[in-house]
């Protein structure tokens, strides 16, 4: 019988935040169609926040690929720079396309430190389905932020989580 894998505790993420580069499956998915796949993405790593991914660009799937498009909303990271928004159109239901709206952001002009990621895509955990190594993701708790929490995250110390000093 194996030991239990130690909880990764987002207490411990350095800040400034840092940046690895990781090799787990990742995939986005709308109505069990994979909107982007890949095991070559990026996580960084912050005080109080679980994980967030960026996915390259080429990892976005055939039909998916060409239904990207910026939108004009933009916020700023202290870390990474000013963050561009994109909005994506899936298959709606006999209705045609819906276009779900800055929902995906990126860095176009990352700060020095995280020019990897310039121009790879993170998505929030919704309103599509998002995996780790084929986990379901919970959304970090929050709207505005877009950390991925799987079961090896101890949530008890996760930023806008209820109970915790950042909700």
């Amino acid at each position: 019988m194996s030991a239990a894998k130690p909880l990764l505790n987002p207490a411990n993420f350095p800040r400034p935040p840092k940046l690895e580069q990781v090799t787990r499956q990742l995939q986005v998915k709308w109505n069990n169609s994979v909107i982007a796949s890949t095991n070559e993405a990026y996580w960084v790593l912050e005080t109080f926040h679980p994980p967030t991914y960026y996915l390259p660009r080429s990892s976005l799937q055939p039909g998916f690929a060409d239904k990207i498009s910026k939108s004009s909303h933009s916020t700023y990271c202290e870390w990474k720079g000013r963050a561009t928004y994109w909005d994506l159109r899936v298959p709606g239901d006999n209705q045609g396309d819906v276009t779900i709206g800055n929902r995906i952001w990126s860095y176009e002009r990352p700060t020095k430190g995280f020019e990897p990621i310039k121009d790879y895509l993170s998505f929030y955990a919704g309103p599509w389905q998002c995996f780790v190594d084929d986990e379901e993701v919970i959304p970090q708790p929050g709207d505005f932020y877009g950390g991925w929490t799987t079961s090896d995250i101890d949530t008890k110390y996760v930023k806008g989580a209820a109970g915790t000093r950042h909700w």
